[in-house]
């Protein structure tokens, strides 16, 4: 899915009645997320969603920093995978 086609799929769910209350942003391995954070964020706010997801263990400080309402912080309470 591309950003640009968000707005047609936000107005399906609502037609078929699921309730969204927010996004969820994973960005790329290895570069700053802080600009994708920030754009979410704003993709977010225009849609007039209250929650928003972003932000793992080696991440989550700036995620908070660009308003996340969810964390995925599994790695820093339980240690790496195996």
């Amino acid at each position: 899915m591309n950003k640009t086609d968000l707005d047609d799929l936000v107005l399906y769910c609502k037609k078929i009645n699921l309730n969204v209350v927010g996004l969820m942003c994973i960005p790329p391995v290895n570069i700053d997320p802080s600009v994708y954070f920030k754009e979410i964020n704003l993709i977010n706010n225009n849609l007039g969603f209250s929650e928003l997801s972003m932000g793992m263990s080696s991440d989550y400080l700036k995620a908070l920093e660009n308003k996340a309402t969810y964390l995925r912080i599994g790695s820093k309470i339980f240690g790496n995978r195996f």
